[in-house]
């Protein structure tokens, strides 16, 4: 352990403490425990998962509604295994099943000691630092998912840990699974998968509303006939990933965008005045091109959202964003991607404006993207159970709409792949993004170290770049601290 956070510390460029802070028991512990071993594992029918360990590192793609229970247990077949999940609920529920298969079975943080005796390690992204004296196998559950990258100074993440730390264990076998692999994953590891009929059953039902021959500035945010259909519906969770109650207005009488004085920004409408973006300008609503004070609203925001939808289905709808407390009781539901983690199960998912996942300036935008259609598909279950998800688009051809129809994820895979490998980003070179108040004098005495590019500023952050990791580490390595504070991101995921 000391000597993988000597290694994790150089591979993101951040303080050994803090690596060693991680794999440390959250509390004083009087001693480790003796256990008393139970009977080996029950065995099971073989399947996919136990091929994919016997391939040392492999990727398995299964559909977002899938049991991990079978991956834990073939896992834990070969001895004491670390299983590492996205949130804590899904650790408990995956805990519980290996209980009752008699794995004994520490759950991280809480069980350090027990893990630290030998047993069977379960836990969220901190678990890849629990201690394991016997390692056998390893699991990354939905290692797409941007959970189990770390918030904070040093941003390590968790699946670059297990994987480090399964081939300094002599090379212990381990499986990644996910509905979407991310092209790090399978670069990876082998990858495999289900029969493709049972892939495709599943995925939900995707339906595609295809609004491209309607006027953008008087077609509303709701397509025509979707009313009936959250009307008739079961549970309806309707996603907007735009807070607030305007994102994007535009005068009715002359049609001009509300924009800022020098025509740079766009304004929205906060409480009974209009406002920039970033709060320098406002002023009241009227139009600075003809006077009108009639605005239409064409990119309303969630909160906006909510007031239409509820006048049109003539009922209760709750509002959920990442701010939002407790859980949401209405059978309708509107929110941003937050209302997918607050809502426990549904029949019908609608994104009401997926455009604006799709064209989001961001490197890994499609992988994100088909990302959040995967978390739809785990709240409305397979097609063969009636899940069914609505996306509203003028953009039904692009590949992560062809994908989530076909509920074929290589479809992003390929095309990420290749358009990634011809500009040389991650997986196929390496970055780091620098901010924060010492940014520019860490920068200024970096330099220009050779095989790295240094972009920026931009918004006061930095984008490094260079063909592999080693001399991008080098270079953060050698680079002297300021006072100030820091950040450095090595490999970000939104950038």
């Amino acid at each position: 352990m000391m000597d993988l956070s000597s290694w994790a510390a150089r591979r993101w460029s951040g303080r050994r403490v803090a690596f060693l802070r991680a794999a440390s028991p959250p509390r004083m512990i009087a001693g480790v425990p003796s256990i008393s071993r139970r009977g080996s594992v029950p065995p099971g029918p073989t399947g996919v998962f136990d091929e994919a360990f016997r391939c040392g590192t492999a990727v398995v793609r299964v559909p977002p509604a899938h049991d991990m229970a079978p991956v834990a247990m073939a896992a834990c077949r070969l001895g004491d295994a670390l299983i590492v999940v996205p949130d804590q609920a899904g650790a408990r529920r995956l805990a519980l099943a290996l209980r009752r298969a008699g794995v004994t079975v520490a759950l991280g943080p809480d069980d350090w000691a027990l893990a630290a005796a030998g047993a069977t390690v379960v836990g969220t992204r901190a678990a890849a630092w629990m201690p394991m004296a016997n390692l056998a196998a390893a699991v990354v559950v939905d290692e797409h998912d941007e959970a189990l990258k770390n918030e904070r100074m040093p941003t390590w993440h968790a699946r670059e840990v297990v994987l480090e730390r399964a081939r300094r264990r002599g090379g212990a076998p381990v499986v990644l699974t996910s509905p979407v692999p991310t092209l790090e994953a399978l670069r990876a590891g082998k990858l495999f998968r289900p029969p493709r009929s049972a892939e495709r059953d599943g995925w939900p039902t995707v339906e595609v509303l295809d609004r491209r021959d309607e006027d953008p500035t008087r077609g509303g945010l709701f397509a025509e006939g979707l009313t009936g259909r959250i009307r008739s519906d079961g549970r309806v969770v309707c996603v907007l990933n735009r807070k607030g109650r305007s994102r994007l207005l535009a005068c009715a009488t002359c049609g001009e965008l509300v924009r800022t004085a020098d025509g740079r920004f766009p304004m929205a409408l906060v409480d009974t005045m209009l406002e920039s973006y970033d709060g320098s300008e406002t002023r009241p609503v009227v139009c600075s091109a003809c006077g009108s004070t009639t605005l239409r609203n064409l990119r309303p925001g969630v909160a906006r959202a909510r007031e239409e939808l509820a006048a049109m289905v003539g009922d209760d709808v709750d509002e959920v964003t990442a701010e939002s407390e407790g859980r949401p009781t209405s059978r309708v539901v509107i929110g941003t991607e937050a209302a997918l983690h607050r809502v426990d199960s549904a029949d019908l998912v609608v994104f009401l404006d997926f455009d604006q996942e799709l064209l989001i300036a961001r490197q890994r935008v499609s992988e994100q993207a088909l990302a959040l259609v995967a978390r739809a598909a785990r709240l409305v279950g397979s097609r063969t159970t009636g899940g069914r998800i609505l996306i509203q688009t003028r953009m039904p051809e692009h590949a992560v709409v062809r994908a989530a129809v076909r509920a074929d994820p290589s479809i992003v895979a390929t095309a990420e792949r290749d358009r990634r490998r011809e500009i040389g980003i991650p997986p196929y070179g390496a970055e780091a993004l620098v901010s924060g108040a010492g940014g520019a004098e860490f920068i200024q005495g970096l330099g220009r170290p050779p095989g790295v590019d240094v972009r920026g500023p931009l918004d006061g952050r930095w984008l490094l770049r260079s063909a592999s990791h080693d001399p991008l580490l080098d270079a953060l390595q050698a680079a002297t601290r300021p006072a100030a504070r820091l950040r450095i991101e090595v490999d970000p995921l939104r950038v």
